[in-house]
């Protein structure tokens, strides 16, 4: 379950009553401001600012791509395009102008639920040509080819739509996945040929399997070799997997869908892998092994395109697996292998490179922390160490030996991107700008990066830097300056706070706050927002996150969350605290964060109201199972219920297999004790989910029912996991508020 980033659940934003422009110059406020309020928040034009991204040079570094949502529709984006010598911009393609219109297939729907982008519009990937004359641009379920000049050549108009489409290395051909088939057709002009033709009903190649997209961030299942002379295609085969019978509840009526669910501790879809020439022939299947039971979790060519690497992963994802694969007979051989803790596991990456020189870049948590590591002819050396953990490998420059990486080295509350020599490991030169949080990519040659960037006092920024990490040009600066779409509401907006607790083991956590002004003797309730789950980044870190709690700080409310024990960036042991232990000590740490609060003089003790949604809606239900009036009230938004309903990868990773641990999911639930509850309870939950389903909330439902427990509920027809968008946002936070107005803010004291 990675962490649901919901349009309707944005965390908090850490700003002062100045605002910084793209110069480090301050902004005064203006002396007037208008009132923030919910249909502002999730309106258009975006507060943040104009958020360009999926920014990509061209092949000749002359021109910088990118997707920039629309003013008057944030949701929906168009192609657009700058001269990185000049600064001219201008749009590329119009997500309006071109396109059928017609409605996605219920495969790219679920794809997009698994990218975390059902709720996009228009433009929402595209690729440059390797020669750098036209981009393909996927829209509408068929695919376009955009040149430069503005013309417009339609590649597909096939019912059902294409998936994963992309060009391959040369140029010579698109590929995309067809009625469960990969096919290849010539980029300009020619006929699509099926690769594969054994697709159909429960076999699928060239595609990504539910859990390889929904929790190993692996969202295609084939790969071109460098050459353009074979392709690496995946085989996968559901027929073995629980048929899960979900009903997706709409508006006007109800849908049911026979999903192929793998369901914690019930059988995966049987994976193989094949090597084939373009044409289809020459085919061989790859050795993965004598166990069929394993996760196929990274697949890739070295850069002569002689060998083929795959990562495989077993099924407790305690051993992994570097395979060295030969193309031509499909024999495989063993690299290395990274073995877990015995209560641990491994994490998937994807901060790992292979070399010209034979070499690799892997990035491993095999000291506690995750850092980079070379391995050459089966030796290892350690790049970075210290108790801080790389978060991304940006780029290499083979030539001269040097990585660069984004990580924690000087704050964990900061990502700053780093440079490392692999002549001198353990020298890491940091390259970007202290008091922001930061994100970045490199062109392939190593020459320029596109830097992203966010602080406390601004919005996200993206510039163009050298390999220095000094500015070149802004991309987006995105000041805060009049016209700037959040300046208005720049007067009130409040301070965000950092600070540190210890947990009962005495494990530092980080928490930030933004309160309302002050009043001498005056005290004030905290809407206490939580996520919690491991696998996921932190949620408290010094950058800008969106403008929602800060109306929450004008309606009255202190804004409070705290990063808990299991969650990532912390190193292995502050995650492997919650293995075969899911519900304990998230729900110790966050009540360390309430007791910290009812410690402080302005904080109303009484009038603690807790939020979560996802993982964090399955906390909000054991935080008030397990420590009851603690919180005035709390709200859970699509929580898993039973670990033995959500899928394989992500739940046996902490609980294991249930029928060898039966105990650990049996605490780990939230039914049971759901009958405990005696605070007050707003249930949220999309009645079309196919991620959590919502049998997870009907499962509590039925319970608190039939033993008279008291609580509320707000369901949503057709919506999934994520419920947001225009208005419907609103209309969620409406409830919530008004819930929490009438449960906690507004209740007489007793």
């Amino acid at each position: 379950m990675r962490a649901w980033v919901m349009a309707v659940a944005l965390a908090s934003v850490g700003t002062s009553a100045m605002a910084a422009d793209g110069a480090g110059q301050e902004v005064t406020a203006p002396a007037t401001t208008g009132d923030l309020t919910l249909a502002r928040v999730f309106g258009s034009p975006d507060l943040s600012g104009s958020q360009p991204r999926a920014l990509k040079l061209s092949p000749d570094g002359r021109m910088l791509t990118f997707l920039r949502p629309r003013a008057d529709e944030k949701e929906r984006s168009d192609l657009w395009a700058r001269d990185t010598s000049t600064g001219a911009e201008r749009m590329l393609l119009d997500s309006k102008k071109v396109g059928s219109g017609a409605e996605l297939s219920e495969a790219e729907k679920m794809q997009r639920e698994r990218a975390r982008i059902g709720g996009s519009k228009g433009i929402v990937a595209y690729e440059w040509s390797p020669d750098g004359k036209t981009i393909l641009v996927p829209l509408d379920g068929d695919l376009y080819l955009a040149a430069l000049d503005g013309t417009v050549t339609r590649l597909t108009s096939i019912p059902g739509g294409e998936l994963n489409p992309i060009v391959s290395p040369h140029g010579g051909y698109v590929s995309f996945v067809r009625d469960q088939n990969l096919f290849a057709q010539p980029l300009f002009g020619g006929t699509a040929h099926a690769v594969t033709t054994g697709g159909g009903g429960t076999v699928h190649f060239g595609e990504a399997e539910f859990v390889a997209q929904e929790e190993m961030h692996r969202f295609t299942g084939y790969w071109w070799s460098p050459d353009e002379r074979h392709i690496a295609v995946e085989r996968f085969d559901e027929a073995p997997v629980h048929v899960a019978t979900r009903a997706s509840i709409g508006a006007a009526g109800t849908k049911t869908y026979d999903q192929r669910y793998p369901a914690a501790g019930t059988p995966n879809a049987l994976v193989a892998l094949y090597v084939m020439k373009p044409d289809g022939s020459g085919e061989v299947k790859v050795d993965l092994g004598a166990d069929p039971d394993i996760y196929l979790a990274r697949v890739d060519w070295t850069p002569d395109g002689k060998t083929l690497l795959v990562q495989r992963q077993s099924r407790d994802q305690k051993t992994l697996d570097m395979l060295r694969v030969d193309p031509i007979t499909g024999k495989a051989s063993v690299m290395f292998t990274e073995k877990s803790g015995e209560r641990s596991w491994l994490n998937l990456s994807d901060d790992y490179r292979a070399m010209k020189d034979g070499s690799l870049i892997w990035r491993s948590e095999r000291d506690g922390f995750g850092h980079l590591y070379r391995w050459k002819a089966g030796q290892w050396t350690q790049l970075t160490k210290g108790d801080w953990v790389v978060t991304g490998l940006v780029g290499v420059d083979e030539a001269k030996g040097r990585l660069y990486f984004t990580g924690t080295k000087d704050d964990v509350l900061e990502q700053q991107l780093y440079q490392v020599d692999i002549a001198h490991p353990g020298v890491v030169t940091r390259l970007t700008e202290r008091g922001f949080t930061h994100g970045a990519s490199m062109d392939a040659a190593a020459t320029r990066f596109i830097i992203s960037r966010s602080g406390p006092s601004q919005p996200a920024q993206v510039y163009m830097a050298d390999t220095a990490g000094k500015r070149i040009a802004w991309i987006n600066e995105n000041a805060v300056v009049p016209g700037h779409p959040y300046y208005p509401y720049l007067a009130s907006h409040r301070e965000t706070k950092f600070g540190t607790i210890k947990a009962a083991d005495g494990t530092t956590l980080y928490w930030e706050m933004i309160t309302p002004k002050i009043a001498p003797g005056k005290t004030y309730p905290v809407f206490f927002q939580h996520y919690g789950g491991p696998g996921t980044g932190q949620q408290v870190t010094r950058g800008w996150q969106g403008a929602l709690p800060q109306f929450l700080v004008d309606e009255g409310w202190i804004f409070f969350q705290i990063d808990n024990r299991g969650s990532y960036n912390r190193g292995k042991t502050f995650e492997d605290a919650i293995y075969h232990a899911m519900g304990t000590v998230e729900v110790e740490d966050q009540l360390a964060g309430a007791n910290y609060l009812k410690s402080l003089p302005f904080v109303d003790g009484a009038k603690i109201a807790t939020y979560g949604w996802s993982y964090g809606g399955y906390m909000s239900l054991k935080m008030l199972e397990k420590t009851p009036g603690v919180y005035a009230a709390a709200v859970s938004g699509a929580p898993v219920t039973d670990w033995q309903l959500y899928d394989t990868h992500y739940t046996e990773r902490y609980l294991g297999d249930p029928a060898k641990d039966p105990a650990s999911y049996a605490t780990s639930a939230a039914i049971e004790d759901a009958a405990n509850i005696k605070d007050p309870l707003l249930l949220i939950h999309g009645m079309a989910d196919d991620n959590v389903f919502l049998d997870n909330s009907t499962k509590v439902v039925a319970r608190m029912q039939e033993t008279d427990t008291p609580f509320e509920m707000m369901f949503y027809p057709g919506y999934t996991h994520r419920v947001g968008g225009p208005v419907i946002s609103q209309h969620v936070w409406n409830t919530i508020l008004e819930f929490l107005d009438r449960n906690v803010k507004n209740k007489p004291a007793k």
